[in-house]
Formats: C-alpha cells, structure tokens, sequence
C-alpha cells in the first residue's frame, strides 16, 4: 500500500520500557557465547525464550532446539532455558552424559529457592500460574509434594491444604499483576494466615511493561504488542492494554501480520513488546506505522531499568571436552546400560 500523508490527528505512543529484560538478555547471549566458544551444535532444551524471531535467528547460528533433553546426544553440550527446569531434568542430562549450561533468569531461581526452602518448613506452597507453561514445571519440580497450581482466582476455592496456618503462595514471575493480586487476596479469604514470599515473584520488567502499557492503553484506540503467542507475559500485556482502555489490542510477531484494517477510525496507536523481543521488531512495526501516516512517536516511560545479569559460570570452562570425558567416563564403567551401547 502507498504511503498515507502525516497527519496531526495520528500519533504512537511508544511504551517504555519494552523488549529484553535481563534475564531474556542473559540467556540469548548465552547462547550466542556458547556457539563462539564452543561451535555448533549447542542443543537448548525448549525455547531459550519464547520469541519466534530469536529462536529462528539462533537456529540459523547452530543452536538446536529440542523438547526432551534424551533427544540430545551423548557428549554434547545442552542449556536449559531462561524459564527454568526442574531438579529432575538435571538428573536426565548427567544419564545422558550432557555438559549443561544453566541460563534459569535469576529471578526465576529466586522463586525455585523459596519453593525449596518453604518445603523443608514443610509449608503447603500455593504456586500461582498457568498450567503447562515451562516455568510453573520447572518451580512445581522442585517440591512437588508440597506444591499445587492456582491458576487465577477461578482456582481457589478447590485448594485444601493440611494446615491452614503454615501456608505460603508464590507466583510465576510473568503473570499480570492485578490478576495475580486478586487471586492472593482470594487466597486470604479463604487463608487468613497466608504468608507472603519475602519479596515479589513477579519480576520487575514484567511489572515496568504492564505499568507503562497502563499508562498509554488509556489514551489508546489501538495498541499493538509485539511477541509470540506462546510468551505469557506479552499476552498479559494484551489483556492490560484492554482493562485500562484500549478499544482494541493485539499480539504481532512481525509487522506484516498488522492487519489495516485495525487502524480503521484510529487516531492514537499504542505501541509496545514483550520482554523476550528485540528491538529491531519494534522498529519494523513502527516503520510500518509511518508509512500509513502514524509518524508522530511520543514516548511513554513507566520506569527506568539498569539491572544486568552476569552469564553462567559455564561459560568459563571447556565443556566441549566435558562433555567428551563424561562419556569415556561412563564407557569405562563396563555395561552396555552405562555407556548407552
């Protein structure tokens, strides 16, 4: 389509912050660290985040996605996502005779700790988050005879617990924080000796993206939020634009799935990305913009961020011949069961 002339009437609100957390920002250059001092192959167990593009721009480098560490070969390297695993999976890549690199967001360890150490309180532990997403398995695995899912305020009054003066609930760290408030404050109700995590689970760029989306989704017809369908926290963003006013909002992995017939009656465009998107997405959808007369970007800042985090202590050995050692070591133990023959 040709180029729509500006108009004073069409404006974007660009959210900030938006895109990279540290945490996805970690575990990408992890990768990319991996592949440069290691080379191809690096197997990553599910995605390294959940960001089509990223996942598809590090393929092409060498990394190889696979769902089940036992897809991996023997005497290879394989990083666990940012999201994080469970003890167990641990365990599947010592069987398998697999150097790993372990690029969990901190934050997310963060959570993995205090299910551990409320479980060894012998706490019931109230695990609020999406069933089936990598990272409610990856906490649920760390104590799973103490740990049950709340998914949303829906799920409360199913809970039963043995005691109800040692209970503690926890959260995944990309859930909305409105929705997660209403199912803790559910949960005391119903609990009222509930005790809270010594400190938020649900990470600050999370809460940094929904706040800026809150501020501009209500002087927003339109907001468009780049991410992948399978990202929990870019989906939430979708759901915060709506409560606080957009007249609509949608998810985009590529500025070419924008359909125009959004900007239909549309004065005022919302724009932001979930925090495992790279900027250059941003970019492309605001260029798409502009070439239909939204050229007028204003900037929305929620808050500022500075936080970084350092990469895995892995990358400072050779794993490469880890990795090898690790199979010699288990050929030499003499069973066919041991050297996987």
């Amino acid at each position: 389509m040709g180029r729509m002339s500006a108009s004073p009437g069409r404006r974007v609100l660009l959210a900030a912050p938006r895109g990279y957390c540290a945490g996805v920002d970690r575990a990408v250059i992890a990768v990319e660290k991996a592949l440069e001092q290691y080379g191809a192959p690096v197997y990553v167990r599910h995605e390294i985040v959940h960001n089509k593009y990223v996942v598809q721009t590090l393929e092409k480098k060498g990394a190889i996605f696979v769902e089940q560490t036992e897809e991996v070969p023997p005497g290879n390297i394989v990083m666990f996502s940012a999201h994080g695993v469970a003890p167990v999976v641990h365990e599947e890549a010592e069987r398998g005779r697999l150097a790993t690199i372990d690029a969990t967001c901190p934050l997310v360890t963060k959570v993995h700790k205090e299910a551990v150490r409320f479980a060894n309180e012998d706490y019931d532990i109230l695990l609020i988050g999406h069933e089936g997403h990598e990272e409610v398995i990856g906490t649920s695995g760390e104590a799973p005879d103490h740990i049950q899912l709340v998914d949303g305020p829906g799920d409360v009054q199913k809970v039963e617990v043995r005691d109800p003066s040692k209970v503690v609930w926890l959260s995944q760290t990309t859930l909305s924080v409105d929705e997660t408030m209403e199912t803790v404050d559910a949960l005391k109700e119903k609990f009222p000796q509930l005790i809270s995590p010594p400190s938020d689970d649900i990470c600050y760029a999370t809460q940094n993206r929904q706040l800026a989306v809150k501020q501009m989704g209500a002087e927003s017809d339109l907001v468009i939020v780049v991410g992948s369908r399978n990202s929990s926290n870019s989906k939430r963003l979708v759901e915060v634009a709506k409560i606080a006013g957009a007249r609509a909002a949608y998810l985009v992995d590529f500025a070419d799935e924008i359909d125009e017939a959004w900007l239909e009656g549309v004065s005022t465009v919302g724009v932001t990305s979930g925090a495992s998107v790279p900027e250059v997405l941003v970019e492309q959808v605001l260029e798409w913009l502009s070439q239909r007369g939204f050229e007028d970007v204003e900037i929305v800042k929620a808050a500022e961020e500075s936080i970084t985090f350092s990469l895995p202590k892995e990358l400072r050995r050779d794993l490469r011949e880890e990795a090898t050692a690790l199979v010699a070591e288990r050929r030499g133990a003499g069973t066919g069961e041991d050297s996987g023959e």
